[in-house]
């Protein structure tokens, strides 16, 4: 029985298939895919690669490969990870925004960085940061019902209150004064800096590209931002012997297991900027989906209130309780991962499934097509949270990559799915979800997978 087989679940509603990008054709040139990627990457994607193994192409002077084959993924994320390195193109994305932080760093800086936050992940550790997380929702469930039965931008309002949430956990301060200078960063990177043009995708990490020096300067200014952040935090204090009751306590006084080192003030800076904008974006962005494909589905909206108004009527939210939820958390990950593309670069030869790769060739493992393959999922453009409910098999490990797999995923992919969780069902149980607009949303492959626009919502008060 083929995986797809496997996912044959009975359906007890219409099957909902939410809309997506047009596929690529296959005639689509080098140049012209090029040029659609500055605009969406989703978009290059033509019918083969939802339906093949392997796909080989060329990039510049160098051959590239999309995986769609769990075995392929395993050997370059798990069992050779540390030939495959981040392309010049993703870093000269990224770094201006998370420096030398977790997600960008290699080698042994990234051994260190990650050894050293581990601890600060953890379930047990994350459990601590709970009560941030349901006491900024039940704000922001409160601020929704004074404008409840009118229009409402769902998606600002998930990206302020997740914001809201990194600030307290991170810090233990609400994000009021600095909440909209923040966003105003992330705003001016993504519109101004963060589409790669062609000299970012030729030029080799250490050749400046013209973009490079106006990146250079964002930087400058934004670390100053989240320095500012940390002296703010620390003029607050901390009582000798309590315990940690943020990130920041947990972050600063983190040491390497191996070493017994600690971040340095710049290092320590790298982190916050990635966790807050990881933790905030990337989360709030899920949420819009999932609260779009909810209005779009009824029926298991109403599923999800029902059982959401069940456990916290039974007092304090009990994640494990919380099934149904957490399967719309998962289902809207695999048709709108967050991050949509892994791209690695070859460090050296290898081989991938009897596929010669040589230094330098491109590996493009993308959750987007993997979580649409026709190979590996039934009816895989449909919403459908029960495939990941028992009885039905739990997917493939290197089919369903959210938070990409490894020795590199994500560090905060507990802190996340809680955070989503928790806010899904709290929201659901207080409010009934509509679209006043029947013009489809679609999503963008830019950093993340954004929403072309903002459409507008009612909620009523159940």
């Amino acid at each position: 029985m083929s995986i797809a087989e496997a996912w044959d679940i009975p359906a007890a509603r219409p099957r909902l298939v939410p809309p997506s990008p047009p596929r690529a054709p296959e005639s689509m040139t080098a140049l012209q895919r090029m040029a659609k990627m500055r605009e969406s990457a989703i978009g290059t994607w033509g019918q083969r690669a939802y339906e093949e193994d392997i796909i080989r192409g060329h990039f510049l002077f160098n051959s590239s490969f999309i995986l769609n084959t769990p075995d392929a993924i395993r050997h370059v994320l798990v069992d050779n990870y540390e030939n495959y390195s981040r392309t010049p193109a993703g870093f000269r994305v990224l770094r201006p925004m998370l420096g030398d932080g977790l997600l960008i760093a290699e080698g042994r800086a990234w051994k260190h960085q990650r050894r050293t936050l581990a601890p600060a992940f953890t379930p047990r550790a994350v459990s601590t940061l709970i009560p941030h997380m349901v006491a900024v929702t039940d704000e922001t469930v409160e601020n929704l019902k004074r404008i409840s039965n009118g229009p409402v931008d769902l998606r600002e309002t998930m990206q302020r209150m997740t914001l809201e949430i990194a600030g307290r956990t991170m810090f233990s301060f609400g994000m009021e004064r600095h909440g909209a200078t923040l966003r105003d960063f992330v705003m001016e990177y993504a519109e101004k800096l963060a589409r790669p043009h062609f000299l970012d995708l030729v030029l080799p990490r250490g050749w400046p590209a013209p973009r490079d020096f106006a990146r250079a300067r964002f930087r400058k200014r934004w670390t100053q931002f989240i320095g500012m952040l940390m002296a703010e935090r620390r003029a607050a204090g901390k009582q000798e012997g309590a315990p940690a009751r943020d990130l920041f306590d947990l972050m600063n006084a983190a040491r390497d297991p191996e070493t017994g080192e600690a971040f340095s003030e710049a290092q320590l800076g790298d982190q916050v900027a990635t966790m807050i904008l990881a933790g905030h974006e990337t989360t709030a962005t899920a949420l819009f989906w999932a609260l779009y494909m909810l209005a779009l589905d009824p029926v298991a909206q109403e599923q999800l209130a029902a059982e959401a108004r069940q456990v916290s009527a039974d007092g304090e939210a009990d994640l494990d309780r919380l099934k149904f939820t957490r399967a719309v958390v998962d289902e809207t990950m695999r048709l709108y991962p967050p991050a949509f593309l892994i791209a690695r670069a070859a460090s050296g030869p290898d081989v991938i499934t009897d596929i010669p790769i040589k230094k330098h060739d491109v590996i493009l493992i993308a959750p987007w097509l993997l979580h649409r393959h026709e190979k590996l999922w039934r009816d895989p453009n449909a919403f459908v949270p029960e495939r990941f409910l028992a009885p039905a098999p739990p997917p493939d490990r290197f089919a369903y990559l959210p938070f990409g797999v490894g020795a590199r995923v994500c560090i905060g992919a507990h802190f996340a799915l809680v955070e989503a969780t928790l806010v899904l069902a709290r929201i659901i149980a207080a409010f009934r979800v509509r679209l006043l607009e029947k013009d489809p949303v679609m999503p963008l492959g830019v950093v993340t997978t954004q929403p072309d626009r903002s459409p507008v919502f009612e909620i009523t008060p159940r």
